[in-house]
């Protein structure tokens, strides 16, 4: 039904985007990944978007690469890996490295995602490898040029950091117990995580 829509950020999170495209906003749930590319993204953006239908809702996920939408579809097509479970892979692994990940069989790396058992991350592996090796995942132009969007600014503050990393891992599904005791653990070791650095690194440990 949606192709993509391209417009101007006016809301940027690390579980969201908020694209005005034709005088309406679009809320569009969005992966780690596709919101470090939207950081510092030339405006208009473009974000590729996957229509997913449920009994109670709509929703729109949206990727900055249409290659990591086609790794999503990819992914809620194997059994028991929903949209949800989806985005968390991809906030977990690029693309790349994920198609890599299933193409070599590393089981190992896949078990590591939060969520993702031992016997998900075979059955994955079984059913995507050929079809991961198959696809073209071209890359794609998420951007036009111009100047950037100015939605986040590299100098914000720590606590700023810290609040937006707990606020997306709460999104994400986790306990506020689990995310703020891990936060805190990191945070504690080092200082001087960016807000993507700092969510990568807890969702292998929380």
């Amino acid at each position: 039904m949606y192709e993509y829509v391209k417009g101007q950020i006016i809301e940027l999170s690390p579980t969201h985007v908020v694209v005005e495209g034709g005088a309406i906003g679009y809320h569009i749930l969005i992966s780690l990944q596709t919101f470090s590319a939207l950081q510092n993204a030339a405006s208009p953006v473009l974000v590729w978007l996957h229509h997913h239908l449920r009994e109670d809702s709509e929703l729109l996920y949206g990727f900055s690469q249409k290659s990591e939408r086609e790794m999503f579809r990819l992914l809620i097509g194997a059994s028991g890996i929903g949209p949800n479970s989806a985005r968390m892979i991809l906030s977990s692994l690029s693309s790349d490295e994920l198609r890599q990940t299933i193409l070599s069989e590393d089981i190992i790396r896949l078990n590591a995602i939060k969520g993702i058992g031992l016997k998900t991350a075979q059955r994955l592996i079984v059913e995507l490898k050929d079809k991961v090796a198959k696809a073209g995942f071209d890359e794609d132009v998420a951007t036009d040029s111009g100047t950037g969007s100015g939605v986040v600014s590299g100098a914000a503050s720590r606590s700023s950091i810290r609040a937006e990393a707990s606020s997306a891992l709460l999104m994400l599904g986790f306990p506020k117990a689990a995310v703020e005791k891990t936060i805190d653990s990191l945070l504690r070791v080092r200082t001087d995580y960016t807000l993507e650095e700092l969510i990568k690194v807890a969702l292998k440990q929380i």
